[in-house]
């Protein structure tokens, strides 16, 4: 696949909870090869559209294409992998019994699991922890072992909402150099994050708020346009600018 094929296209997206807007109308597109990241507070909507991506929820208006599927699909499913917020891990199984979990649902071959597996716990910092229930671990232990479950299949479009929460600097940064080596490979990623520091590191930026997607570009596009010397400012300037437009 080309590095410049579209994986990801969402058009005029729209999805509400009861009274709440999560998002209103949104449209994205994602390459392969691409590091993307959504950026913005909680309750933004980045969360809702990850969601939606990987077919865990129905829009309630427009649509949304991924690996050339109108999602909702099924066949999707092997193909992408998804980290989300919540740990989705059995806690009473151990460490190693989870990937070994995954790899079933994914049709992983037995023989390549032991390899994969040892390779994953190295990059998550949890060799030592193969054989520890998944419920006993720390949050951040829980969500580093959940990182190594979606990365499993060695999928061509990743999912990952704030995947370095509750994960010390230096391994957030082994996290980061790891994740630029997959797009360096042509998977593409899509990365959701409040910490402007990880958002610098990507290829292209999104600014999301009140499920309203009122920016994009890479970093160094988003801080020329603005004219100030970090992304934080360059968030809240053109925050600012698009209210006055709508």
């Amino acid at each position: 696949m080309s590095e410049t094929e579209e994986v990801v296209r969402a058009r005029g997206v729209k999805k509400s909870f009861k009274n709440r807007v999560a998002l209103s109308g949104l449209d994205l597109s994602v390459r392969q090869g691409q590091l993307y990241g959504l950026v913005g507070p909680n309750g933004a909507g980045k969360t809702t559209l990850i969601r939606i991506l990987c077919g865990l929820l129905r829009p309630d208006a427009g649509e949304a294409v991924v690996l050339g599927w109108r999602v909702p699909n099924f066949r999707i499913r092997s193909q992408i992998g998804y980290m989300p917020q919540e740990v989705a891990l059995y806690p009473d199984l151990t460490v190693m019994q989870n990937l070994a979990f995954f790899a079933e649902l994914y049709d992983l071959p037995r023989e390549q699991l032991k390899e994969r597996a040892e390779e994953l716990l190295a990059l998550v910092e949890l060799s030592d922890r193969r054989g520890q229930r998944v419920g006993t671990l720390s949050g951040g232990m829980q969500r580093r072992a959940s990182l190594a479950a979606s990365l499993l299949h060695k999928p061509r479009l990743l999912f990952l909402d704030e995947p370095s929460v509750g994960v010390d600097p230096r391994l957030r940064r082994s996290l980061w150099e790891h994740f630029l080596k997959l797009a360096a490979q042509d998977v593409a990623l899509v990365v959701t994050t409040h910490l402007m520091e990880e958002a610098a590191r990507c290829h292209v930026v999104g600014f999301l708020n009140q499920g309203r997607l009122f920016a994009e570009g890479s970093p160094e596009q988003l801080l020329r346009k603005t004219g100030v010397a970090s992304l934080e400012e360059a968030f809240t300037r053109l925050e600012e600018e698009s209210k006055v437009r709508t």
